[in-house]
């Protein structure tokens, strides 16, 4: 699934382990081990207003490294009817996942036709794909982290969406599915985005070799042959994408339907763009 530019976002240029890409009006440079080819950019061209330089561990840290002004409030984007701030993270995200847009679009198309649909978004961050599964109905957003859950709040208000019927919870995403399970629950569709590692609410120990089997199998009990769709999306593991699709094949073999894996990737800007991937997922959809 390729994510292509769009007027607030695009990835201009690639290589030599690093990417630059434009957020709004800004430029930022960070780093990117996959992008083992040469840019196609001259050095003077790589022009940023900030870059990510990596610590020396490959599981994380480092620090920005701003060459002009970059509001440390953040700035207002849009992608579709969506509204949300970009912001320089210490983690080197900026506040959201552009890679993600075609699945928003993808999840949209599942739904169509329906205006009472009942999903369910769990790793949800600062939920602009919370925002654009609302236009079919009913979302129930659900993140670990207090701080993301106020943002994704900012976030539905920026875009003028704060009455719609988005549940916002602070929980951990397991033990939240779980529960959904003992209610007797059902969504016409999940997506999950789960970490490589992180910690609930109440001290939660979340890894996900050891954590996705089991929800996975919770979600299937959140779904029916009435409901629509299953997206799963890891990022940053050693992981291939038959491996979610295998788990999702077995945890979901009694539903109708089609079960796919692949890559998530961004195309460059420009004729020819290449492209650069970024995650694995797996996806299940009603027949």
């Amino acid at each position: 699934m390729a994510g292509e530019a769009w007027a607030d976002y695009g990835l201009i240029d690639s290589g030599n382990g690093r990417k630059l890409e434009r957020y709004g009006p800004f430029r930022f440079i960070r780093p990117e081990p996959q992008a083992m080819w040469q840019p196609r950019l001259p050095d003077g061209e790589w022009q940023a207003h900030g870059e990510f330089v990596p610590g020396s561990d490959e599981d994380g840290g480092g620090r920005w490294q701003f060459l002009r002004d970059v509001p440390p409030e953040g700035w207002p984007m849009a992608w579709n009817e969506a509204r949300f701030t970009a912001q320089c993270t210490p983690f080197r995200h900026l506040g959201f996942f552009p890679d993600m847009a075609p699945v928003w679009e993808w999840m949209r198309g599942q739904l169509a036709g329906m205006d009472a649909a009942q999903t369910l978004n769990l790793f949800g961050y600062t939920g602009v794909g919370s925002l654009a599964l609302s236009q079919g109905g009913t979302v129930t957003h659900v993140d670990a982290s207090k701080k993301s859950v106020a943002q994704a709040r900012e976030n539905a208000a920026l875009s003028d969406m704060a009455d719609r019927p988005i549940r916002w919870l602070v929980d951990d995403a397991a033990k939240f599915a779980a529960r959904e399970v003992r209610r007797g629950r059902r969504y016409d569709g999940i997506i999950l985005d789960p970490p490589k590692f992180g910690r609930g609410p109440g001290g939660e120990v979340w890894r996900l070799e050891e954590g996705l089997p089991p929800l996975i199998a919770d979600c299937r009990q959140l779904l029916d042959a009435d409901s629509r769709f299953l997206f799963l999306t890891v990022y940053a593991v050693r992981m291939s994408s038959l491996a979610i699709g295998g788990l999702l094949a077995e945890a979901l073999a009694d539903l109708p339907g089609t079960i796919e894996h692949g890559e998530l990737a961004v195309r460059e800007e420009g004729e020819g763009g290449r492209l650069l991937p970024t995650a694995i997922f797996a996806r299940w959809r009603r027949a």
